[in-house]
């Protein structure tokens, strides 16, 4: 089931969040420092022995003091105007995230829209490729029972929602 929101990621009671992280892991601007933010010093140190996540992929650590027990840290790609393989990279970012969750026996994850904000991904064709990747893992995989995609703004919210009816 895939459910959408509006709000802030780092107040979800869910098994898992995802961080919009980058390459190094390091806490940033965005959805990555509300979550490094929120979860407190320990999760910096803990990506910092991690040593970096290429694009595509992600990395599992535990949420310290968000209210989710795990983070999976998500590298999507930059968008330089989708001749660089960024669709390739953010459905592999999503696949990558949903993976690390099955492994995990996590029931309820928590995405935001990867690479949407300084990035630069068009947010339209992002949550489309979102939705549509979520789906196709959901079909075929137990789980995660539940993803929730989170929009921090109406704006995201609203694309996330459109990507759902249109799918």
């Amino acid at each position: 089931m895939i459910k959408i929101v509006e709000g802030d990621i780092t107040r979800l009671a869910v098994d898992a969040v995802v961080n919009a992280a980058n390459p190094e892991l390091r806490p940033g601007g965005g959805v990555c420092g509300a979550i490094h933010g929120t979860a407190g010093p320990q999760l910096a140190e803990t990506c910092r022995e991690l040593g970096g996540c290429p694009t595509g992929e992600a990395r599992l650590t535990e949420g310290f003091d968000l209210p989710a027990p795990y983070v999976i840290h998500a590298v999507g790609p930059v968008w330089h105007g989708g001749d660089q393989r960024e669709e390739e990279l953010l459905a592999s970012t999503y696949r990558a995230c949903l993976a690390l969750a099955r492994e995990h026996r996590i029931t309820r994850i928590a995405f935001p829209a990867i690479s949407t904000g300084i990035y630069g991904y068009p947010l339209e064709e992002a949550c489309r490729i979102a939705v549509t990747t979520i789906r196709t893992f959901l079909s075929t995989h137990d789980l995660p029972r539940t993803v929730i995609l989170c929009g921090f703004d109406e704006s995201t919210a609203h694309a996330l929602r459109a990507a759902i009816e249109a799918a």
